[in-house]
């Protein structure tokens, strides 16, 4: 595993966490989910778009952003 893929795994990870510290109730199992299951989540997968490099936090808002508003703005 080179360090990139490190780097997104654990982005996803971080990404779940905020997702349940946000949703109070929210089961790991179901954060990874929603995560996974993101267009957000591609964008991270995406080499090009080095979402892997950010905060959490900031890629965390992209994907706030998706769920309530059913698209990445």
């Amino acid at each position: 595993m080179n360090i990139q893929e490190q780097m997104k795994l654990d982005m996803t990870k971080n990404l779940a966490l905020l997702l349940m510290e946000n949703n109070l109730g929210m089961t790991m199992e179901q954060a990874i989910s929603v995560v996974m299951n993101s267009e957000t989540y591609q964008r991270l997968q995406n080499d090009a778009t080095h979402l892997y490099y950010q905060s959490p936090r900031y890629v965390y808002d992209f994907l706030d952003k998706e769920l309530k508003l059913g698209k990445v703005v």
